[in-house]
């Protein structure tokens, strides 16, 4: 066999990436040669784009517990720059509030990745900074390597026995796999929200919890101000916030087409922050621990994780796997998640000197299973939702949602919609004046107990992918044509 330089190379240095590798070196007591290549220069590690590392910044206190009690990672203050109790969800008209998530944390998405680093450094993960990649190379139908543009546009090439993509929604790498393999290449532009944010410092105006809050990160659904998304409110302390929204393109188009506007996504995050009665004179904030990351926008995929993440000497995490929840966007605590498992099992696989699609199935199959089975039916939620009025969210919200509907999503499980029943006789008169809404959800929840048991059921090896995936697929184009977007 020819010598390979690496035993793990990891394509982007971000979230995803920079745990993965962490995650290879834990578990297999730092066995192994791990490369982390990244286009960013040391001091800017995790950088998203040139508008600095755009997100939400929020992720729940079980991701980053779960991280710690498998490998031993840990975070603390600056990175962790504020405590939080949880997500409320307000309806458009502000009259109904669902407790969305239990504690968390928002965090400095800048510092974040710095301590990442120094966790990866700690167990032996080498760094290449500073590196565009390109392209990977593939012999004899397995990946064998990365190859790509260094410093001064020196030719940077390096081989592997795995190469671990974690270069975004839009990985160049994932798009152009060299080899036949069941992972999905492109993502559908339905299936991405353009979001935009700013981090302000601001005074406190009217003392109204719904729209500022600091114990609580918050969530405001609005057809107009966020077609096909939501706002956000997030607390970074009294008098600080990440603060923005996410929009669908075809949703965008729809509003503007009705409204006879041609609103663009900055525009619209202005105006959402103008209407919060409790930020005044807001301004980005001038903590040198933000310089360079105050405003931004950035792509997020909303949908299910890519159904197949392995291929031969190949594997995807993070967003370059679609892995941000279909209902949020939340993409940390799934790349948390996927990281570690992808961690495990790469682990096992270099120690029998086996990466080849088979043995690395294991990840779909653990990821599936411990986290991913719900993203699908969120993803018909989500759909859903996107054809509501602000009206029928709002009424949806008030009289539809029971108390079973928000403890289960709180534990991050689709709602059961019970209330929507025509047995029920305490909800028999909104039902028939909502009955196509009542049906709308109804449906969802039916459709998410099928898709849950079939992801439940996801194949143990790439034997039975092929019939597995076929359901699936059929099952999403049945809620596409039901709610009119075919």
């Amino acid at each position: 066999m020819v010598e390979k330089d690496y035993d793990v190379i990891v394509a982007g240095g971000g979230m995803a990436g920079l745990t993965t590798a962490a995650s290879i070196a834990h578990f297999s007591n730092q066995r192994f040669r791990i490369l982390v290549v990244d286009r960013n220069t040391p001091d800017l590690a995790g950088r998203k784009t040139g508008s600095g590392w755009i997100c939400g910044d929020a992720v729940s206190k079980n991701s980053l517990d779960y991280l710690a009690q498998n490998t031993g990672i840990t975070f603390e203050k600056p990175e962790l720059e504020h405590e939080v109790e949880g997500v409320l969800v307000y309806s458009p008209d502000h009259k109904t509030k669902v407790l969305f998530e239990g504690r968390g944390f928002v965090i400095n998405r800048k510092l974040f990745p710095q301590k990442q680093v120094e966790h990866a450094r700690k167990r032996g993960v080498e760094f290449a900074f500073g590196v565009s990649l390109e392209k990977l190379l593939a012999e004899n139908g397995w990946i064998t390597g990365v190859t790509g543009r260094g410093p001064g546009g020196s030719v940077f090439k390096k081989t592997a026995s795995l190469v671990i993509d974690s270069t975004g929604s839009a990985s160049l790498l994932r798009t152009n796999l060299p080899i036949p393999s069941k992972i999905e290449r492109e993502l559908n532009r339905d299936d991405l929200e353009s979001t935009g944010r700013y981090i302000y410092e601001f005074e406190r105006g009217e003392d109204d919890l719904s729209y500022f809050d600091p114990r609580y990160a918050i969530i405001h659904l609005d057809q107009y101000l966020a077609p096909g998304g939501y706002c956000w409110t997030f607390p970074k302390g009294e008098n600080k916030v990440n603060i923005g929204l996410g929009v669908q393109k075809r949703a965008l188009d729809r509003r503007n087409e009705k409204s006879g506007s041609k609103s663009v996504l900055n525009e619209l995050i202005d105006t959402y922050v103008a209407s919060n009665k409790s930020i005044k004179n807001p301004r980005l904030s001038t903590s040198p621990d933000d310089a360079g990351n105050q405003k931004g926008n950035w792509q997020v995929p909303v949908r299910r994780p890519n159904d197949c993440m392995v291929a031969n000497g190949y594997a995807v995490v993070g967003d370059a796997a679609w892995m941000p929840r279909p209902i949020d966007a939340g993409g940390i605590g799934p790349a948390l998640y996927g990281s570690v498992i992808l961690g495990r099992v790469v682990a096992d696989a270099l120690e029998a000197h086996d990466t080849s699609e088979d043995r690395l199935w294991k990840y779909n199959v653990e990821y599936m299973h411990h986290y991913g089975y719900q993203m699908a039916s969120f993803e018909v939620l989500r759909t859903y939702l996107q054809t509501l009025s602000n009206d029928d969210i709002s009424y949806g919200m008030r009289y539809f949602l029971s108390e079973e509907d928000i403890s289960l999503i709180t534990h991050r499980k689709h709602p059961r919609f019970r209330n929507v029943d025509l047995l029920n006789p305490v909800n028999l008169v909104r039902v028939v004046e909502r009955s196509g809404l009542a049906r709308g959800l109804k449906y969802t929840s039916d459709k998410s107990e099928r898709l849950i048991q079939h992801n439940l059921a996801y194949p143990e090896s790439s034997a039975g992918f092929e019939s597995w995936h076929k359901i699936l697929l059929a099952e999403l184009h049945e809620a596409q044509v039901k709610f009119g977007l075919t």
